[in-house]
């Protein structure tokens, strides 16, 4: 497999097209999500104003937070012409009633049509679900007429997990959404560097051709706002790699937007790299407004 890390490394003296890059960058955005970092109803409203129609917003789900409240924000992305895309925390169920009858809500009050199925933090499960995989294994996804599904990618690696075993994790719940007829995707975390996701979708790409891998980048926010969302994720090969550039380049990946970082990820497009790149997730660390409003500009031009 070729080393995308010295094409991006010298992307500026490739001989491609500013214009193909743009235009890739463009549809990088325009096939993008974003993350719903708000339980007001007032900023959502605000928010899809930016927004284009059909947008997908994935809904996180807080410990804290009530399925009422995760209801309330579906239906009122739904209502103002966005695609509600739930989380769904494997371990924090307690029972297989409880996804049942939230999946089921979600589908008649939200039009939900895909989750994002993952396992949460800890490893000590609320209920019968272990981890993501389990969830899928269990054909309530099915039952309810889910049939997109999203799972977790680690471009810079997991804190606490082998790759060996995130492969292995991985190629299951391939394997489970097969069998449910699913369509599988890829949502990764944040990242401060596109060289590790381009070669992360690279080696996606070897061993399972046709998933689409969304690339997860950080919307506008503060530098120290960045940084600590950076330590809660586990963004470990990233912080190290953004130690070694500095503050400056910390500043220019967060307040300005991931500008930069679509560009690098556009260049690697236009020269045939990660073919199953197939748009961004944007992280609304700095606030769900500003980050529309960002991917609106972004949608417009490079």
């Amino acid at each position: 497999m070729p080393d995308p890390s010295p094409l991006l490394k010298n992307s500026p003296d490739l001989p491609m097209s500013a214009d193909a890059v743009s235009r890739e960058a463009v549809r990088l955005v325009r096939n993008g999500a974003i993350e719903l970092s708000t339980n007001g109803e007032s900023t959502i409203r605000k928010a899809a104003l930016s927004l284009a129609p059909g947008t997908a917003v994935f809904v996180p789900k807080m410990p804290t937070q009530t399925i009422e409240q995760k209801l309330f924000q579906i239906r009122i992305l739904r209502e103002v012409g966005l695609n509600p895309v739930p989380h769904i925390v494997a371990r924090q169920l307690t029972s297989e009633e409880e996804l049942r009858g939230f999946l089921n809500r979600a589908v008649a009050e939200g039009n939900v049509e895909k989750v994002l199925v993952i396992g949460g933090d800890g490893f000590n499960p609320a209920g019968p679900f272990r981890d993501a995989a389990a969830v899928l294994a269990s054909g309530l996804l099915r039952e309810a007429g889910i049939r997109k599904v999203c799972v977790g990618g680690y471009p810079d690696g997991h804190p606490q997990v082998p790759e060996s075993v995130l492969r292995a994790d991985l190629q299951n719940k391939m394997e489970l959404a097969r069998a449910d007829g699913i369509d599988l995707s890829i949502v990764t975390q944040f990242s401060f560097s596109p060289e590790n996701i381009v070669e992360y979708c690279e080696n996606v790409q070897s061993w399972a051709p046709g998933v689409p891998v969304y690339a997860g980048l950080a919307g506008p926010t503060s530098p120290a706002q960045l940084l600590r969302f950076a330590k809660i994720c586990g963004v470990s090969m990233s912080l190290k790699g953004a130690n070694r550039l500095g503050l400056n380049a910390i500043k220019l990946a967060s307040n300005g937007g991931p500008d930069g970082q679509v560009t690098k990820l556009a260049q690697s497009r236009v020269a045939d790299f990660a073919g199953n790149l197939a748009g961004i997730h944007l992280f609304s660390f700095g606030g769900f407004v500003p980050s529309s409003e960002w991917l609106r500009s972004r949608s417009r031009h490079s």
